[in-house]
């Protein structure tokens, strides 16, 4: 059994990591290459931007440049592989002729070169669908974005496009999902500008009930904080029975839903509802952005775990993460009626200001503040 060895191993770089499966695939369609260059035209469409090893896609893009030699001629004189090195020498100046050697040893069959391709396209497949995810994921946690719910979902767009590709240069087979286990989903922001955000949308919808009918974009599950997300649900089930609504009704609805408890005072759920400012829906709106960047986030995450998997087939990579987009996919439709759907006419949106909608929400009463605090 041959032992390959790095194109710069006269150097002696420190590589602690072990070569990957991919790297002897490299190796042996570069070796079926060198000792068979007629093949080039055998192995489908293959980039030197495929390659893993930058000498290795610096030795391809050569050889896709070169004429191949007359098969007589190539058998008694090594012109092909003295013309390849130089070929490639410039970009990759390490590369020496023992390393051409090297590869040739490292080639188990020539006419196994199609499928060594096939094999370089996946993990190039598998490489470049992590990136778009790492860019999913930077975009979905970038604070300084101007309109970060367009730009996250521009990225997701990109990234969907990119399945498709895929999707028509792999064929599907059976056992399309992969086995690999999710990782958890990331922790919601409950930091005090969001949680702020969700107090005020609880008190602008008890004081303006009638625009609940009208919020069912909102759900339960895009708040931050699970009990925000109960309480909403008071407010949402009083509107649509038609019943009052105000903080005692309110509180009497949460009881009976069983949310209070020792730690979560009467007094603090009505002073919770208490203190509106602005609209039912720019808060609504605001929330539901942050949970389109919360679920981005989580599914970036969820398709890097399923790259950072060998045992995942391309096809096992796009049906994954197309199961995974999903997922976002439903918050976006609610998100698209809620910048599509016009402000309520009577009471205008809250301005968007940086005091609104970055630095936090207008200043309110200290006794609200207080009993927030109180049933965090």
């Amino acid at each position: 059994m041959p032992n390959p060895t790095e194109p710069y191993e006269e150097f002696d770089l420190d590589d602690t990591a072990p070569p990957q499966p991919v790297h002897y695939a490299e190796q042996a369609l570069l070796g079926a290459l060198l000792l068979a260059p007629q093949r080039l035209t055998t192995i489908g469409t293959l980039l030197p931007e495929h390659f893993g090893n930058h000498a290795h896609g610096t030795l391809f893009a050569a050889m896709r440049t070169l004429r191949p030699p007359d098969p007589e001629a190539h058998v008694k004189e090594p012109v092909w592989l003295n013309a390849v090195l130089d070929a490639a020498r410039p970009e990759a100046p390490g590369l020496t002729a023992s390393y051409l050697h090297t590869l040739i040893q490292a080639c188990p069959w020539p006419e196994h070169a199609a499928t060594y391709a096939r094999m370089i396209r996946a993990d190039h497949a598998r490489r470049t669908l992590r990136t778009h995810a790492e860019r999913l994921a930077q975009t979905a946690t970038d604070a300084t974005l101007p309109s970060p719910a367009a730009t996250v979902l521009a990225q997701a767009d990109a990234l969907t496009r990119y399945l498709e590709d895929l999707a028509g240069q792999f064929a599907p087979h059976p056992g399309s999902l992969p086995r690999t286990p999710l990782p958890p989903p990331p922790l919601r922001d409950t930091g005090e500008e969001a949680l702020d955000e969700e107090r005020l949308l609880l008190s602008s919808a008890t004081a303006h009930p009638a625009d609940l009918k009208s919020m069912r974009w909102l759900q339960a599950d895009d708040f931050a904080l699970p009990l925000h997300g109960q309480l909403f649900l008071c407010l949402t089930a009083l509107a649509h029975r038609g019943d009052p609504v105000d903080p005692v009704t309110m509180l009497w609805e949460a009881q009976h839903r069983g949310l209070l408890t020792k730690d979560i005072a009467s007094a603090d759920l009505m002073a919770l509802v208490s203190t509106p400012v602005g609209s039912p829906e720019h808060w609504g709106e605001r929330i539901l952005q942050r949970a389109l960047l919360s679920q981005a986030h989580a599914v970036a995450l969820r398709i890097e775990t399923f790259t950072d998997d060998p045992a995942n087939t391309p096809h096992q990579l796009i049906m994954g993460s197309r199961r995974a987009l999903a997922d976002l996919t439903a918050l976006r439709v609610r998100w698209q009626r809620t910048t599509l759907q016009p402000p309520t006419a009577a009471r205008p949106r809250a301005p968007r200001t940086p005091t609104a909608s970055r630095a936090g929400p207008p200043p309110r009463t200290a006794a609200p503040a207080t009993a927030a605090r109180a049933i965090r």
